[in-house]
């Protein structure tokens, strides 16, 4: 008995002695043949609990072998300038999440590729904006007012119906220069006013309870009750029918229509891991990821495949409006207006 013991404790010390050997030999190992991945730049309500990301993630995952490393920047904006600052240095591989009104301001940095996906051909064709596939759609929706029905009895039916005395500090709305939908508003509002934005805006003003950072925190005032009128998009109120099962939150359709956002991907010319940027980028525009968008980032999907139930309540606008980008001249325009010191 004491010389098998003996014998066990022998062989423990054994293994402990040589275990840095192997552990060593292990990483190596994984140093030689790393686990291949994609780097993925978007806005933090995608790469959120709750969002498209988790089970996009799965599902590429699962197709593919390929891990994704999602890095989140704020909102869209905030991603778009972190993109600009960082430029040829930026860690990503793709950036998700920048729409048609971020296009030029992107694409004249030069740091995207051209890449035309398998499945592109499937892609509604008025959904591509960028004809050399650098952006490459990925969901759209309409930019709409989301309102509280409890509260609203009679919701605004125009953006200049906003601007009524009944909606004093009722509305939030989001900053164009770090939200994607802020900057979506600003574009629709100088649509329809042409050279009057800035007279809009100025009888808007009193209507406006906050300007808030990004879309989600300016929604979840909304949500808290902080005021019953926010920015959002026409598919917001399916979200509360699916998982609230509640219409209280609706969207209020206007007579001139409604701004469409196309949310896209691309890939950066200096992306580190190419190959799987481009796997990443076919699978975006299979069913397989575009079955996902609907109920987890609350947008249409950009090709044919049916939609949930939940999204009878979200109105299709009939008049689908495509605004001229905001310049920068004009956000410096909107800001000396809007912000107060």
């Amino acid at each position: 008995m004491r010389k098998r013991n003996y014998l066990s404790a022998l062989f423990f010390l054994l293994c402990i002695a040589l275990s840095p050997l192997f552990s060593g030999a292990n990483r190596d190992q994984t140093r030689q043949n790393p686990v291949p991945e994609v780097v993925v730049w978007t806005y933090d309500s995608f790469n959120s609990e709750w969002g498209p990301a988790p089970d996009v993630e799965k599902k590429f995952l699962e197709e593919t072998g390929i891990t994704i490393k999602w890095v989140s920047h704020g909102d869209a904006g905030e991603v778009l300038s972190r993109l600009l600052l960082e430029g040829e240095s930026a860690g990503a591989d793709i950036i998700l999440g920048l729409d048609q009104n971020m296009a030029e301001k992107a694409l004249e940095s030069g740091l995207f590729e051209a890449y035309k996906p398998s499945g592109a051909d499937k892609v509604f064709p008025e959904l591509i904006f960028d004809a050399g596939f650098r952006l490459i759609p990925l969901d759209y929706s309409y930019f709409a007012i989301v309102y509280d029905s409890e509260r609203i009895p009679n919701p605004p039916k125009s953006l200049e119906d906003l601007t009524d005395k009944a909606y004093g500090k009722q509305l939030i709305l989001m900053d164009p220069r770090t939200s994607s939908p802020g900057l979506g508003f600003l574009a629709w509002t100088k649509e329809v006013y042409g050279g009057n934005w800035k007279d809009y805006w100025r009888r808007l003003s009193p209507s406006i309870l906050t300007i808030a950072e990004g879309w989600s925190s300016g929604y979840g005032l909304f949500t808290s009750g902080e005021a019953p009128l926010v920015l959002s998009y026409t598919t917001s109120p399916s979200y509360h029918l699916e998982y609230e099962g509640t219409e209280r939150y609706k969207t209020a359709v206007f007579n001139e229509g409604h701004a469409v956002q196309i949310e896209a991907a691309g890939l950066l010319s200096h992306a580190k891991n190419k190959e799987n940027a481009k796997k990443f980028l076919d699978f975006m525009l299979s069913p397989s990821f575009q079955s996902i968008i609907p109920l987890t980032n609350w947008m249409y999907p950009v090709i044919d495949i049916p939609l949930p139930a939940s999204f009878r309540i979200s109105p299709k606008s009939g008049k689908a409006l495509r605004p001229r980008p905001v310049s920068s001249g004009e956000l410096d325009e909107w800001a000396a207006l809007m912000i107060r010191n």
